[in-house]
């Protein structure tokens, strides 16, 4: 018998798997438990029901986001440096873990039951990267805008690659670094005319 805390991390790893493949309602605990060779009383024992399953899945996940970005954000880089380090440190996390984006992108799903605890654990997270984004404007460093909606939009775009990453993988594309590259790229640029003062951008 396994131990109870390699039998739980197990469980988050294939339910991980399932949630950011086929979504919430497409996953059946019968099948997790099948799949694991346990039983479904065992998956009941560690998160209860399938909606605090998720919630496991969601705030694992979430955190080992988080952890990726904190030390970028509390760098003192230039705000050029450190918004490139931000789109490297996400663009990693996407490669080396598309299961976690494709999580993020299903409960980011109108209607998800994880869509408010999702909302609220990046909140802190956003709310941070707002303020410092309108600090650099405020002094000149970086050209005013809506920081929210620029935030948004390269969320929007980091998560989106998580579909992208898991169809050409399903298609037996295992060599996914030049459209990962590719999109990091063009994020880049976005992010550089959307924030770079305009006196200071090169034609």
């Amino acid at each position: 018998m396994a131990p109870r805390g390699e039998t739980k991390e197990r469980i988050l790893a294939k339910a991980l798997e399932s949630f950011s493949t086929i979504g919430y309602d497409g996953t059946s605990l019968d099948d997790l438990a099948e799949s694991l060779n346990i039983r479904k009383q065992t998956i009941l024992y560690h998160f209860v029901s399938k909606r605090g399953l998720l919630n496991a899945v969601l705030d694992d996940s979430v955190k080992k986001l988080t952890e990726s970005l904190e030390e970028v954000l509390a760098s003192t880089n230039s705000n050029r440096d450190r918004i490139e380090d931000l789109v490297r440190s996400v663009f990693r996390v996407a490669l080396e873990q598309p299961l976690l984006l494709g999580l993020l992108r299903e409960v980011s799903r109108p209607g998800s039951p994880a869509a408010p605890r999702l909302k609220n654990q990046m909140t802190p997270l956003m709310s941070r990267a707002i303020a410092w984004m309108e600090e650099e404007m405020e002094s000149g460093r970086m050209r005013r805008t809506d920081a929210q909606l620029v935030l948004l939009s390269a969320y929007s775009t980091v998560v989106g690659l998580a579909t992208e990453i898991e169809i050409l993988r399903t298609a037996g594309v295992e060599r996914v670094l030049r459209p990962a590259a590719q999109r990091r790229q063009e994020l880049l640029s976005f992010l550089r005319a959307s924030l770079t003062p305009l006196e200071k951008q090169t034609i």
